[in-house]
């Protein structure tokens, strides 16, 4: 369950994350990534705007943007409540909650086990400053460094930092992403600066 102390609300962005029950992978094998990012289009794409993700063998890291009220009306069907903000924080979260569930369900009729997958609450963090914003795309697709399975973000295939560098069409909100940064040169500096710091715990309290 979500932890219900940090409401998700519309038009604010947050840093969502969350890792494995136990000592078990969330990801064993590239179409377990592949599915995964599936299922996000599904259920998140239509909800949310998202500016940086990060998939790892054992957790994974969000930064999304809720769309408003009256864009969420649109592409999803009428609920009961959703006209108050209870109601849209509730439905927020069940998305995120369908999002892993449905992935838990297909990662455990492929690989034959039971149980959880994914711990009870995930974790959630109102992003409320510029330079957290900026910050939070940095230090989440500088992860695998961080955790020493790579040297270099460009090395690990899982996150949204290829997509930043693409020229082609994307569902990543990369133009606004990069507009934070002032542009390409310096979203590229800003990382290997951060890559240089210890910011784990700044953004995982």
């Amino acid at each position: 369950m979500p932890d219900p102390r940090i409401p998700l609300e519309p038009e604010q962005t947050y840093h969502i994350w969350t890792h494995a029950s136990g000592s078990e992978n969330l990801f064993r094998s590239a179409e377990n990534y592949r599915y995964f990012l599936e299922k996000y289009t599904k259920y998140i794409y239509p909800i949310a705007d998202t500016f940086a993700y990060c998939l790892m063998p054992n957790h994974l890291h969000l930064m999304v943007r809720f769309r408003s009220v009256e864009e969420l009306k649109a592409v999803i069907p009428p609920l009961q409540g959703f006209e108050t903000l209870e109601g849209v924080n509730l439905f927020l979260s069940r998305q995120f909650s369908n999002l892993f569930n449905g992935y838990s369900q297909a990662f455990n009729k492929m690989f034959n086990r039971k149980g959880n997958l994914f711990i009870p609450r995930f974790h959630r963090k109102l992003i409320s400053t510029d330079s957290y914003f900026t910050a939070l795309i940095a230090y989440i697709h500088n992860n695998p460094v961080h955790h020493e399975f790579v040297k270099d973000p460009a090395e690990w295939p899982h996150s949204s930092w290829h997509t930043y560098l693409m020229a082609k069409p994307t569902k990543l909100a990369k133009q606004e992403g990069l507009s934070w940064f002032g542009g390409i040169d310096a979203f590229l500096n800003f990382h290997k600066e951060m890559k240089k710091k210890d910011v784990v715990l700044q953004f995982e309290d």
